[in-house]
């Protein structure tokens, strides 16, 4: 029982920061009339949101030449800036192991002044290694498989438009799984879901013992707000069973549901959407998956026991310093604040064949409620291209590849009945946000200097005067900027 609890536990947690891309719903638009060659560079065009290339790809006039080009070039790009930043990380190391050849060498004879100084040395360069190596791990990676996945749907796209259009057009759309959507609430998606119910609650409840749950958000009319529309969406979705929902004191930008109906939204994700339409994207591919009963089905090699080895090992490599940077979002990404659990949803055994069903199923919960579906293509673009490589790292290089989603959900959603009135915004969206600010900012003000993934074995040391990464940087300035030496990246080493 012990083991299988672990388990259901282990499907829990590797539903972070689940967002999935939902594009433009309603008709499906008139194929557009090509236009002349744009003006606009194909490169600018990597940095519109998915939904608006969705229309625009159908009207340009780009010769298959001229999509290798640019395919190769941001190979070699990435190829480049990759490899800078893994020089960058092996810089620091041997920065390291000499400055701790120094502190040996003159251990005796230095002041205490001086040793204090090699120490924050040390700690800085530590924290830069880890900066430079989640940039060439993971985040370089992540930002160039999102303009990669841009530059295939605008050449491939109109032929797929195409065969879209032409499978409404004789019907052939409707033998697809799922494919009855009129029937939302009356079909069978998966039976038994109410023998999960136990499940999930035994996994809360150990969730809470070993402190993996961040508590509560204290105030009762934005839990309510959030629940009211969960439980909209879930009035016209296949869930058979009650639907439980709270929101965490939690500064990530994540969502998870456990087995039997158990849904979790972190604060950091309500501060992240715009509109009504993204919250309830997110609420729909969350329960879609205990709905398909995925984590029933999922086989689970990962233990508690290993999750916290793992967790501890990575522990030990960063550094967040305290300082502004990439450690402290990688930190703020990779665990629950404050608690530096870091986990691997690789080892978890996350299934990319279920969330392309939870977001076929997303986008249908969210149509059938009423919202517009492309809610979450607007949020899946704040989290890939605006904060995106940084935030979305964990989540991003574990799932399945951008441009297969980004077209999934868009058939889907063009195969949707057409429906007017569609809500993207609502004033009680509004006012929830209005009175969340308030209670981020006081959190933020709590939160600061409490541990994430910290590990500053010496105070009061004067961070780095230049990070490897800056907050909001986008990959292309950060791959562009003039290369500098590591040796200017931190303070010097005390004397010798």
């Amino acid at each position: 029982m012990k083991r299988c609890l672990r388990r259901w536990l282990a499907f829990g947690l590797s539903e972070l920061l689940l967002v999935i891309p939902y594009l433009s719903g309603g008709a499906p638009p008139q194929s557009p009339a090509p236009a002349s060659r744009p003006e606009t560079s194909l490169r600018d065009y990597l940095q519109k949101p998915y939904v608006e290339l969705f229309e625009l790809a159908p009207k340009l006039r780009l010769t298959p030449a001229e999509f290798q080009a640019l395919r190769d070039s941001l190979k070699k790009g990435e190829d480049v800036c990759i490899a800078r930043f893994k020089g960058h990380a092996k810089q620091y190391d041997k920065q390291i192991d000499q400055t701790r050849a120094d502190l040996k060498r003159n251990a005796a004879t230095i002041t205490q002044a001086q040793r204090k100084q090699t120490h924050c040395t040390i700690q800085n360069l530590d924290l830069l290694k880890s900066e430079a190596l989640v940039l060439s791990q993971s985040a370089i990676p992540t930002a160039y498989d999102n303009l990669a996945a841009k530059l295939d749907l605008l050449e491939r796209w109109p032929a797929l438009y195409a065969q879209t259009q032409e499978e409404i057009s004789t019907d052939a759309y409707l033998t697809r799984r799922w494919g009855d959507v009129k029937d939302i609430g009356f079909r069978k998606i998966e039976d038994d879901q109410a023998d999960d119910i136990k499940k999930g609650q035994q996994a809360i409840d150990e969730m809470k013992r070993a402190g993996l749950m961040p508590p509560d958000l204290q105030d009762e009319v934005i839990q309510s707000y959030v629940d009211s529309v969960a439980q909209r969406v879930a009035k016209y979705s296949d869930l058979k069973i009650p639907l439980h929902i709270r929101v965490l004191q939690s500064r990530e930008i994540n969502a998870f549901a456990l087995p039997g109906g158990y849904l979790f939204i972190d604060r950091g994700l309500l501060e992240a959407t715009d509109d009504e339409s993204e919250l309830a994207g997110v609420l729909a591919h969350e329960m879609s998956h205990d709905a398909a009963r995925h984590a029933n089905k999922l086989l689970k090699r990962a233990t508690i026991a290993s999750i916290f080895y793992q967790a501890a090992q990575l522990a030990a490599t960063v550094l967040t310093g305290g300082a502004a940077g990439i450690g402290a979002y990688y930190a703020i990404q990779y665990g629950f604040y404050g608690l530096g659990l870091i986990l691997n949803l690789n080892l978890l055994g996350v299934s990319r064949e279920y969330e392309l069903e939870a977001d076929q199923l997303g986008v249908q919960y969210a149509w059938n409620a009423g919202y517009d579906p492309s809610g979450f293509i607007r949020f899946f673009d704040k989290m890939a291209t605006r904060q995106g490589y940084i935030q979305g790292v964990s989540w991003f290089r574990t799932h399945p590849p951008f441009y297969q989603r980004m077209v999934s959900a868009q058939r889907e959603i063009l195969f949707m009945p057409p429906k007017s009135d569609l809500m993207i915004q609502t004033s009680a969206f509004e006012q929830m946000k209005a009175r969340l600010a308030p209670i981020a900012a006081a959190a933020e003000k709590e939160e600061v200097g409490k541990p994430s993934l910290l590990i500053k074995r010496e105070e009061g040391c004067e961070p780095p005067k230049k990070l490897e990464y800056t907050p909001g940087q986008s990959v292309e300035n950060l791959c562009s900027s003039t290369p500098r030496s590591a040796n200017n990246s931190t303070n010097k080493r005390a004397p010798s």
